[in-house]
């Protein structure tokens, strides 16, 4: 029988591998951009501002950033001492795709990876300002390839069905994928978190972005209280751990949603996890739902919820950027 020994939580993001200095590249877009979502409504650059008035001139300058910066890599640096000293036999990692991996023709709700390997490369293609230096936090230049756990992904996806959840399951990267590899959100965790040495992994893959059939945050929660279950009757790996990576809100920083889930986490209280507004989980913010099945199966296993750090990284005044979180259970 598997135990889990260890739950991690991680944002990902642009920010997080560009200098401070240049951080200017994305809040250039976001002056540009018509459409940002917050707090259930839409704003361009200007009206958002006005209504986050007086602004947060003191939260960009440069010297700023450069503290916001360093603290995100420390805590970086921490997650991935954390998991070193733990060394699970497996892990499981929660993320999300962004068209990288999936296209329109074809958007699966949750789907579960069972390949026995995994490929991880830097997106070759012209990425907008902002992006392309950032594929350095994604991918070794070279790329990478990894291990999976097709015998562990094959029992998931067996005891999920047992449990009433219709799974999607891959072996491969799709043909006609944007990306030459796996999506970002887990390229970052194996190479910016596990040193591009993980373990045999499994990949869950939520269509958080996407309409119309986005996972619920109930049904996210009840997905991680399947998996606990799943991975604890598991015959092979002895030791496991689950990753989340992404969020937390994002492209607006709302430290007030992200303090309400971070003390929820603290807390185990699923219950206030549920009930928080589905329509404020739009853009990046959606990326927190990454974070509820890992939330839950850390309940279920009764591991013991510690916050690394919570650094809200803007990039400009109206309060666009990434608000970056860091967590481990154990």
């Amino acid at each position: 029988m598997a135990e889990i020994v260890l739950g991690m939580g991680s944002s990902h993001g642009p920010l997080l591998s560009t200098p401070p200095e240049q951080w200017d590249l994305r809040a250039k877009a976001d002056r540009e951009n018509k459409n940002h979502w917050f707090r259930g409504k839409t704003y361009d650059y200007e009206a958002l501002l006005k209504e986050r008035a007086p602004g947060f001139a003191k939260e960009v300058t440069v010297e700023t950033r450069r503290e916001r910066h360093a603290q995100c890599r420390r805590a970086m640096e921490a997650l991935g001492r954390k998991f070193q000293e733990v060394k699970p036999d497996a892990v499981v990692i929660v993320g999300n795709d962004q068209r990288e991996f999936f296209g329109e023709d074809l958007t699966p709700s949750i789907t579960v990876y069972r390949g026995k390997e995994i490929i991880n490369k830097q997106d070759p293609h012209e990425a907008a300002p902002g992006l392309a230096i950032a594929e350095v936090g994604n991918s070794p230049k070279e790329g990478a390839n990894y291990p999976g756990a097709p015998d562990l992904a094959d029992h998931i996806l067996r005891s999920l069905a047992d449990e009433d959840f219709d799974l999607a399951q891959s072996s491969a990267r799709p043909q006609g994928a944007s990306r030459p590899g796996i999506p970002h959100a887990y390229g970052f965790i194996y190479h910016s978190i596990l040193g591009d040495h993980p373990p045999p992994s499994v990949p869950i893959i939520l269509n958080v972005h996407f309409p119309h059939n986005q996972p619920k945050l109930h049904r996210c929660l009840a997905l991680g209280r399947a998996l606990y279950r799943a991975i604890q009757s598991f015959q092979g790996y002895g030791r496991v751990a689950l990753v989340a990576s992404g969020g937390l809100t994002h492209f607006v920083i709302d430290e007030e949603l992200d303090r309400k889930v971070l003390a929820a986490m603290a807390k185990g209280d699923e219950d206030t996890l549920a009930k928080l507004p589905e329509n404020v989980f739009k853009v990046g913010t959606a990326e927190i739902k990454n974070w509820y099945p890992v939330i839950a199966a850390m309940n279920a296993a009764g591991r013991r919820y510690h916050q690394v750090d919570y650094v809200p990284c803007y990039r400009s005044e109206a309060g666009t950027g990434n608000a970056m979180a860091f967590v481990y259970w154990e």
